[in-house]
C-alpha cells in the first residue's frame, strides 16, 4: 500500500503533527476500543521522523514499543511479522496447545527436551504458510493468536489487516446474498470482536480502508468497533513535505541521484497552492520542477490540482468550471447585479464565520441562473468544482465519493461548490426516499452548516424546482440564508434584452425596439429565449426590420408556460430578501394569494 520510503537527511526539520495518530494512541493506551477502522487518506505519505513512508511503515514505527509484537496482514499475503516475533510466538503458540505457559517450569523443561514440542511449532508454521491466498483461515488464525497471545504470553499483540474493505467487503449489506466464505469471514471478524475477552484484553486490531462504510456493516457498526479518519494533508503538513524536499542534500532525478544543488522554491507559496493535493501528488510536482531545473509555477500547482481531485472523484462526479464571463457581461438584471456586487460577492469572500454558507438561486426554467452565477463565481477568483452526480450505482459507493469529497474540501483552502439542477442532486430526507438519498442529503446538510468549513466551502445551488429542496437545507445556517429569485427581464432590463438580441443584424431603430417590447415577445420572454433568436440573427441575419418581424412571428415558445409560472411563484415565496422581490412591499395577503394560485396550479398536475 504505497511506495517505498524516500530517505534523505532532513537536518534540522521539525517532526510534523498527525491528530489522527495521538487520537490513535490514546485510544490503544486507554483500551477503549481493541478493534480500531482506520479509514481517510490512507494512501499517502507520512513522515515517521526519518522518512516519508507509506501508512503501514508510519503506523510500524510510530507504534513500536518493548513488549508489542506487530503482526501485519493483506488479502493474499502472508501474515507477516519479524523473525525474533515470529520464534516467540511459535513457541507460546507450541505452549498455548500443550497447555502450559511460556513462564512455566513444565514449559521451560518440555522447551529443553523438545520431543513435545515440535509437533505444535511445526502446526504453527503450516498455519502461517496456509494462510497465504486464504483470507478466511488467515482470520481465524489470526483470532486464535488473540486467545493465545492472553493465555500464554506477557507480550501484547498489534494486528494491522490492510486491504479490510476487500477481506470485508460492504456488497449491498445483505447477509443472504453473500457466499460461503465470506459469510464465513463475517463470523469469524465479529465473533471475534464480539469476545468479552479480547476487547477486555491488551491485544488490537487495526483494520485499514479508505472508507468505514466499504468494510460490511456487519463489523463496521459493532459498538465495539471505533474509527480514526485520517484527513488530507492540510497548510502545515503540506509546507512540511515541500521543507523536507528542499532540504534534501541531492534530488532524484529517474531514479538516480544528481549531484545539482536543490531548485530554490518558494515554500509558503508551494503550501498554499497545492491545497487538496495528497503528498504523493505534491512529490509528483516537485520532482518535475527538479527535472526540469525551474521552480514550480502557479499553472503547475493548479493543473495537479485539477488532476488529482477528479482522479479521486471521477469525471462524472465533479469538474473544474472556469467562467470567462463576469458580471459585466450579464444583460439585464440591473437590481441583481447590484444585489450581487455589493453584498453577495463581498460576504462570500470573507474567511471566518461572518461569511454566507452558500446561496439558493430559483427562478424557471431557461431564466438566466447558472449563466449569473458563473459570473459571481468567476468574480470570486476561487476554484470552482462543479458538483455533477454524487450518487453511484454500487452500494456503499455513495458513501465513498462524499467521503472523498469532504477530504477535498477540508483541504481546499477556499472553494465553491457549484450545483446545478440541485433538487436532482439534493432530494428529501423523509420517509418516502431511498436510504442512500436520505443519508447523502443528511451529511451535505450538515457540511454547509459546519463551522470548521464556514468561510472555507461557499455552496451555489441552482435548482428551477425550489420547493424539491429538503426544508433543511432551506433553512438558515445552510443555504436558506439566502435564496435569490431570477425572474424574467422586465421594464429597463426586458429593453437591455431586446437591444442584445437585435444588435448582431444592425436594425435597431426605437420603433423596432418598442414594437418588439409591446407585440413582438411574449411578457414572460426568457433569457434563453433571447438567447436563441440572437443566435438565429447571427446566423442568417434579416435583410430588414419586416423581415426581422417575420421571423420573430415565425418563433414560438415551448408550452411550458404554466410549468414556468409555478417555479416563478416557488421562487417568489421561497424568497428570503423583501428588496430582490418585484413588489418589496409584498404583503402577507400577496404571499397568500400566491400559495393559492401555486395549489391552484398543483391541481392541474404541474409541478
Amino acid at each position: 500500500m504505497g511506495t517505498e520510503p524516500i530517505n534523505v537527511p532532513i537536518g534540522d526539520l521539525p517532526q510534523a503533527s498527525y491528530p489522527f495518530y495521538s487520537r490513535l494512541a490514546r485510544m490503544i493506551n486507554s483500551g477503549q476500543s481493541r478493534s480500531i477502522v482506520i479509514a481517510g487518506n490512507i494512501y499517502d505519505l507520512y513522515f515517521d521522523g526519518q522518512a516519508y513512508v507509506p501508512i503501514i511503515t508510519f503506523l510500524k514505527n510510530k507504534l513500536t514499543a518493548p513488549g508489542l509484537v506487530q503482526i501485519t496482514y493483506e488479502l493474499n499475503g502472508p501474515v507477516r511479522l519479524n523473525e525474533s516475533d515470529r520464534n516467540k510466538l511459535r513457541d507460546a503458540w507450541a505452549a498455548w496447545k500443550n497447555g502450559s505457559t511460556v513462564d512455566s517450569m513444565p514449559m521451560k523443561e518440555v522447551l529443553q527436551d523438545g520431543s513435545k514440542f515440535d509437533l505444535r511449532r511445526r502446526e504453527f508454521d503450516q498455519y502461517l504458510r496456509d494462510a497465504i491466498g486464504n483470507a478466511t483461515q488467515a482470520l481465524e488464525f489470526l483470532r486464535q493468536l488473540t486467545i493465545c497471545s492472553r493465555s500464554t504470553m506477557r507480550d501484547n499483540l498489534l494486528i494491522m489487516i490492510e486491504g479490510a474493505d476487500m477481506i470485508l467487503p460492504a456488497g449491498d449489506g445483505d447477509v443472504s446474498k453473500m457466499n460461503d466464505v465470506q459469510m464465513r469471514r463475517i463470523a469469524v471478524v465479529t465473533d471475534w470482536f464480539s469476545d468479552p475477552e479480547f476487547f477486555a484484553g491488551r491485544d488490537t486490531v487495526l483494520l485499514i480502508s479508505e472508507s468505514v462504510s466499504q468494510i460490511h456493516s456487519r463489523v463496521s457498526r459493532l459498538p465495539q468497533v471505533l474509527s480514526v479518519d485520517i484527513p488530507s494533508p492540510d497548510t502545515t503538513g503540506r509546507k512540511h513535505f515541500a521543507q523536507w524536499h528542499v532540504a534534501s542534500s541531492s534530488t532524484r532525478l529517474n531514479g538516480r541521484a544528481s549531484n545539482a544543488p536543490p531548485i530554490e522554491q518558494p515554500i509558503d507559496m508551494i503550501a498554499q497552492a497545492t491545497a487538496g493535493l495528497s503528498l504523493h501528488a505534491m512529490r509528483q510536482l516537485m520532482l518535475a520542477s527538479d527535472y526540469a531545473g525551474k521552480p514550480i509555477q502557479r499553472d503547475d500547482t493548479t493543473a495537479q490540482v485539477e488532476h488529482f481531485i477528479q482522479s479521486q472523484l471521477g469525471e462524472d462526479v465533479i469538474e473544474f468550471k472556469k467562467p470567462e464571463h463576469t458580471l459585466k457581461d450579464v444583460i439585464g438584471f440591473s437590481k441583481l447585479k447590484e444585489f450581487l456586487a455589493t453584498y453577495l460577492i463581498p460576504r462570500m469572500q470573507l474567511g471566518d464565520d461572518r461569511a454566507l454558507p452558500g446561496a439558493a438561486i430559483a427562478g424557471p426554467i431557461g431564466g438566466g441562473k447558472t449563466f449569473i452565477f458563473e459570473a459571481v463565481a468567476a468574480e470570486l477568483s476561487m476554484p470552482v468544482l462543479v458538483l455533477k452526480n454524487i450518487r453511484s450505482q454500487w452500494f456503499g459507493q455513495t458513501d465513498v465519493i462524499f467521503e472523498r469529497l469532504r477530504r477535498v474540501l477540508e483541504a481546499l483552502e477556499k472553494v465553491v461548490i457549484f450545483v446545478d439542477e440541485a433538487d436532482t442532486q439534493f432530494g428529501s430526507v423523509g420517509e418516502g426516499s431511498h436510504e442512500t438519498e436520505r443519508r447523502l442529503t443528511g451529511k451535505i446538510q450538515a457540511m454547509m452548516s459546519d463551522p470548521r468549513l464556514r468561510g472555507k466551502v461557499i455552496w451555489l445551488l441552482m435548482t428551477a424546482r425550489i420547493h424539491l429542496l429538503s426544508p433543511d437545507i432551506r433553512r438558515p445556517g445552510r443555504v436558506g440564508d439566502l435564496i435569490i429569485p431570477v425572474l424574467d427581464a422586465t421594464g429597463q432590463d426586458r429593453i437591455d434584452f431586446i437591444k442584445w438580441m437585435i444588435k448582431p443584424t444592425g436594425l435597431t431603430s426605437d420603433s423596432l425596439i418598442d414594437w418588439l417590447d409591446r407585440e413582438g415577445l411574449d411578457v414572460n420572454f426568457s433569457s434563453a429565449g433571447y438567447a436563441a433568436l440572437r443566435s438565429q440573427f447571427k446566423a442568417i441575419p434579416p435583410k430588414d426590420e419586416e423581415e426581422l418581424r417575420a421571423i420573430v412571428y415565425d418563433f414560438l415558445s415551448p408550452a411550458i408556460e404554466l410549468t414556468r409560472r409555478y417555479q416563478t411563484l416557488q421562487a417568489l415565496v421561497n424568497c428570503t430578501r423583501r428588496s430582490l422581490l418585484p413588489n418589496p412591499d409584498i404583503t402577507e395577503s400577496d404571499r397568500a394569494a400566491m400559495d393559492a394560485e401555486i395549489r391552484a396550479l398543483e391541481l392541474q398536475g404541474i409541478r
